[in-house]
């Protein structure tokens, strides 16, 4: 057996070829291990832009050109959220699942209710949303929000990875059989329509409410985790 990696790199020296580990910490930060040393996670290596600037993302499984036409089956990839920021909202041509390590919120459109429904998420929350649902992920906390994201079949580059309202209303304005999502079906002009009201429904509630905040619970948790973190990153 071989001893954990710390912080200060202890112990992957001993970790077998090929093998990577991913520290995630507290303040939103990644450290990649192998067993030629460690390092921060950083734009300019590591880092693809994640829809929005000043979001990023790594891919662990596809990349961002995976698509029906080029499967990985899916793609699984950490985003670093910014500080008290959010994603333009959107829609996933695949289902969607995202892993918060941080406090963040999900707005979702109800098509049923037809009203957005606001989800907060705790770290360790994971939540599914499915195709074409209209969402977006904010990020309540004053530290970057690392999540842990996870599409079927589509990466970042492909045209349905994320359809935003003007790319809805662009859709709707070009002929009804043309640019429907695959795998979701011909997608009327209607349709489309539908999705941009629903996507500007939530752009509406992020306007008002911003982003939200973490509870006075939430930052003495976070204080917590953060003293955890750094008792277990000295083993």
């Amino acid at each position: 057996m071989f001893g954990s990696a710390g912080e200060d790199g202890s112990g992957i020296s001993e970790l077998p070829h090929g093998v990577r580990l991913y520290r995630l910490r507290p303040d939103g930060s990644v450290v990649l291990a192998d067993r030629d040393g460690a390092r921060d996670l950083g734009p300019e290596r590591d880092l693809l832009r994640f829809i929005d600037d000043g979001q990023f993302a790594h891919y662990l499984v596809g990349d961002a050109a995976t698509s029906p036409e080029r499967p990985s089956n899916a793609t699984v990839k950490l985003g670093i959220v910014g500080p008290r920021s959010a994603f333009t909202p959107h829609a996933h041509g695949g289902e969607h699942f995202v892993l918060s390590l941080g406090y963040a919120a999900c707005g979702l459109y109800d098509g049923e209710r037809g009203r957005v429904t606001e989800v907060p998420l705790a770290p360790g929350e994971l939540i599914r949303i499915p195709e074409m649902m209209p969402h977006s992920f904010a990020n309540r906390d004053t530290s970057p929000l690392t999540i842990l994201a996870a599409n079927t079949g589509y990466g970042i580059d492909h045209e349905d990875y994320a359809i935003t309202a003007p790319e809805a209303e662009r859709r709707a304005a070009a002929e009804p059989s043309t640019g429907a999502p695959s795998g979701t079906g011909t997608l009327a002009r209607t349709g489309y329509l539908a999705l941009a009201a629903a996507l500007r429904d939530i752009e509406r509630l992020q306007r008002v409410r911003g982003t939200g905040v973490t509870t006075a619970r939430e930052r003495l948790a976070a204080r917590l985790r953060r003293l955890a973190h750094g008792l277990e990153g000295r083993r």
